[in-house]
């Protein structure tokens, strides 16, 4: 398990994490498909507090994308880097985050992050923010619509509705499984919204949420749970 610092210079006040926001969201690159779904490498990241000790812990897990395999994964543990903000919460944990990544003994791939990337009030979630800050290609895939408005999508897998702010499309609510709560899909960085959508299909051949997710999910609540042990 990696040890974090919180980096110098990094932002200490809601102004200052904006200001980065600002400067960030217009390096996104939405015109590249991204790599083709159940290609390659895809990795999930995740994120685990105990705010009572000031401890974030981040995982990073490898998936072989055909197989859905376990390739190699990492963990890093720091400090909350940032205050509880609606609409920053990107600042609590990238440190931690990219920390996890840089630990990787392989390359990630594509990084699915269970949170927003466009669908975000600011339209730079955690998935636009690692992917500006690491160049790789980013998705995210919330379990929530956060402040957006959507239609049910129809009941079988596959189906999808658009993720809206007013009239702009921001994401889709995608159903992974029949008869299943949708998830909320929207692009990261290098992906665009098609294949945000294939690429989380393909990772979810039997549960609502991606094998990445679940896997960086278990990962780090282990981690956590050692880390404050």
């Amino acid at each position: 398990m990696t040890t974090v610092r919180i980096p110098a210079g990094w932002p200490a006040t809601e102004e200052q994490a904006r200001a980065v926001q600002d400067e960030l969201r217009g390096r996104v690159v939405l015109d590249e498909p991204g790599p083709p779904p159940g290609t390659g490498r895809v990795t999930g990241v995740d994120v685990a507090y105990d705010d009572e000790r000031d401890v974030v812990v981040a995982a990073a897990v490898v998936l072989d994308a055909a197989t859905l395999d376990v390739v190699a994964e990492a963990t890093a543990v720091g400090r909350v880097s940032f205050p509880y903000v609606p609409g920053l919460l990107a600042f609590r944990e990238i440190p931690t985050v990219l920390a996890a990544l840089d630990a990787l003994p392989c390359p990630p791939g594509l990084v699915v992050c269970d949170g927003y990337g466009l669908a975000h009030p600011r339209r730079f979630g955690l998935a636009s923010h690692l992917g500006v800050l690491t160049g790789l290609p980013t998705i995210g895939v919330a379990k929530n619509p956060f402040t957006f408005s959507y239609e049910e999508p129809g009941v079988r897998r596959g189906s999808a509705s658009p993720l809206l702010a007013g009239t702009v499309e921001v994401g889709r609510a995608l159903r992974t499984q029949d008869g299943i709560k949708p998830v909320f899909v929207s692009v990261g960085h290098r992906v665009d919204l098609d294949n945000a959508c294939a690429h989380t299909l393909a990772l979810a051949p039997k549960y609502r949420l991606p094998e990445s997710t679940r896997h960086a999910d278990s990962l780090c609540r282990r981690a956590l749970q050692e880390a404050t042990a």
